[in-house]
């Protein structure tokens, strides 16, 4: 059985998508970009600006389906320049403890409305 998460808390979804759905105590998070959940605007220009939005709203995800960053089992970490790598990284542990989710990045040559960074992630339930 499936379950479908939603918050106004995190941007709506843009398009044909769930922002989470649980089977089998696995929550799997859409990919979240960095609007406002509010005025659906892109926030920031810096890349620290849009990744600390990015995960706010994979927080408020996590939250809204009674759960949080220490349930994250993998991550995929989408840049449109891995010359941010680093600057990711720093802000992207600074909401995680050990032990740390299993994770990848790539660089992609365009992200929806342009923004600098998207993350998904998949967690489970304890």
């Amino acid at each position: 059985m499936k379950k479908v998460y939603s918050t106004d808390q995190a941007p709506a979804a843009i398009g044909p998508y769930s922002q989470a759905v649980e089977v089998d105590n696995t929550l799997y998070v859409s990919g979240q970009i960095p609007l406002n959940p509010q005025t659906m605007e892109v926030v920031g220009d810096s890349i620290e600006e849009q990744t600390h939005q990015v995960m706010k709203n994979v927080g408020a995800i996590l939250k809204e389906a009674g759960l949080d960053y220490s349930n994250l089992v993998k991550t995929t970490i989408l840049l449109d320049s891995m010359d941010d790598f680093a600057t990711v990284n720093d802000i992207y542990a600074s909401y995680l403890e050990e032990p740390y989710p299993t994770r990848a990045a790539f660089e992609v040559s365009r992200l929806p409305k342009d923004v600098k960074v998207e993350i998904e992630g998949i967690a489970k339930r304890s």
